[in-house]
């Protein structure tokens, strides 16, 4: 039996720049998984927050001429604005500077460490400032020694750290990802995590010297010595639930589903799954890995100038064009791909003419030949079984891509059917009226559960189909719900943005 509770997570950003689609895709994916859940009656925890220690961090401070703290103050609102904009319902949202959180991680350190998990080492590795983290000679060599993600050089570091011994949980997380009990989807990322450590888990450093790490949660009992990123952020996804001193942390972990870039897969699957069996802990149920959004084919890059704000999107096109772009034509497990004329098709021809001239067409039909009232049919019962698995196996793109094959059946229908002409009939045929009742009926209907479908995709149209169908009363002015807008592509034939 499904427990009633849910706890959904998405990865914490660093503040140290603006938001970006990768983050976006992260809150996007999150609020339409707990949308569903919540339509299916579970109460759900839903984390966001911001990673706000490292390097990178007081980098930015000082270029900026301010200390940290008041840096990270400064920006972490960005990040809220987005998930705002997003429509992102999320219940929880946790700084890594909150008094909390630091506190937590304290207490957790001090449990690895009684629990022997934890040990000094000098390590001389390959480093890389944008991750935060230390990288393989094999991998350093695959990449010709730039950072694929950062493009920039890995640095050679010496220093002595403190190590978390994961290594010691190689064959239980092993075991875990191949039974499925912390599953990794889609399954050829778990192939890939599998291969990665074939040799076991690394060993991997949780700290460094304050010289060369000023901006962190201070270890435990010893003060030269500063949390690495990962101790401090992994923790966020149960310290946001109040762990340790709030019992009631105890009743949504483990989390349901966890939601990262693949770029990041490689600590979610051994760091963090280390760190909770040390714990002694539950381990994550799965694993959800979205690959990256590019553009025109090209990876997003400030140096080649293609990076895309979502909040030019949202503010242009609205919240719900843009969550149906990315959720139905970005596949939800793989990389995909973003060009304005791409995003100006989808919304002028599928939400402007497949959903919103029908809506539109619908109501005009039952106002014009029904004053407006909805008549007596049975309902609509178009096959819901791939849009449910689809939603289950997290397959969100599919589970759209079925929606919209009731949208273009209903449009097909209507033109076999040509309510238009039946209503022309009435006055020669008595029957004609009936008939006209039961397909209007019928249309109205199949609208009504499109717009159930559509609630953790686009809530706002969602509701506004409900609005206009579900009294058994069509208003009689309807405003469109996608009005056509030009801004990116040219269409001799188009007219302006209609909204300004």
């Amino acid at each position: 039996m499904t427990k009633t509770n849910a706890y959904i997570t998405t990865a914490i950003p660093y503040v140290n720049g603006k938001p970006h689609i990768g983050n976006a895709l992260d809150y996007l994916l999150a609020d339409i998984w707990t949308r569903y859940q919540k339509q299916n009656g579970r109460q759900v925890r839903f984390q966001v927050g911001t990673d706000e220690h490292g390097n990178k961090i007081a980098a930015k401070a000082r270029a900026n001429n301010l200390d940290p703290q008041s840096y990270v103050d400064g920006m972490y609102g960005n990040f809220k604005i987005l998930m705002g904009a997003v429509g992102a319902e999320y219940t929880d949202f946790v700084r890594t500077t909150d008094q909390h959180h630091v506190a937590a991680v304290q207490y957790i350190w001090r449990r690895l460490s009684q629990a022997g998990l934890i040990y000094k080492h000098t390590y001389e590795g390959w480093y890389c400032m944008g991750h935060e983290a230390f990288f393989t000679d094999k991998e350093v060599h695959d990449t010709s020694g730039i950072c694929p993600d950062h493009q920039t050089p890995y640095e050679r570091v010496s220093e002595e750290n403190y190590y978390l011994r994961a290594s010691a949980f190689t064959e239980r997380i092993r075991q875990a990802i191949e039974s499925g009990k912390m599953k990794i989807v889609p399954e050829f990322r778990k192939n890939e995590f599998l291969e990665l450590i074939k040799n076991g888990v690394q060993d991997v450093s949780i700290s460094r010297p304050r010289k060369n790490l000023s901006w962190g949660v201070s270890v435990p009992d010893d003060d030269t010595q500063v949390m690495y990123v990962w101790i401090d952020a992994l923790a966020n996804y149960i310290t946001v639930l109040g762990y340790p001193d709030n019992p009631e942390w105890q009743t949504y972990w483990p989390a349901d589903v966890q939601v990262i870039g693949k770029d990041i897969l490689r600590f979610h699957a051994g760091i963090w799954p280390a760190m909770l069996l040390g714990l002694d802990l539950p381990l994550p149920k799965v694993l959800l890995v979205h690959g990256f959004v590019h553009v025109g084919g090209a990876k997003m890059s400030k140096t080649v100038g293609n990076v895309v704000d979502p909040m030019e999107i949202i503010q242009n096109y609205g919240a719900d064009a843009f969550r149906y772009f990315f959720a139905r034509h970005i596949p939800t497990q793989e990389d995909g791909d973003f060009t304005w004329e791409k995003f100006e098709n989808a919304y002028n021809g599928e939400l402007g003419n497949d959903l919103g001239n029908l809506v539109q067409r619908v109501a005009a039909m039952i106002t014009r030949y029904q004053a407006g009232v909805i008549g007596n049919a049975p309902q609509a019962e178009h096959d819901m079984t791939g849009y449910r698995d689809a939603m289950q196996h997290l397959q969100f793109s599919q589970a759209l891509d079925d929606v919209w094959s009731s949208v273009r059946s209903l449009n097909q229908y209507l033109e076999r059917v040509k309510p238009w002409q039946i209503a022309k009939q009435r006055a020669n045929d008595h029957d004609a009226e009936g008939h006209l009742n039961e397909v209007l009926a019928y249309a109205a209907s199949t609208l009504l559960q499109i717009a159930d479908e559509l609630v953790p995709f686009m809530p706002t149209t969602a509701e506004a189909i409900h609005s206009i169908f579900a009294t058994g009363i069509v208003p009689a002015q309807i405003t469109p719900l996608f009005p056509k807008i030009y801004l990116h592509t040219s269409n001799p034939q188009a007219p302006q943005d209609t909204r300004k």
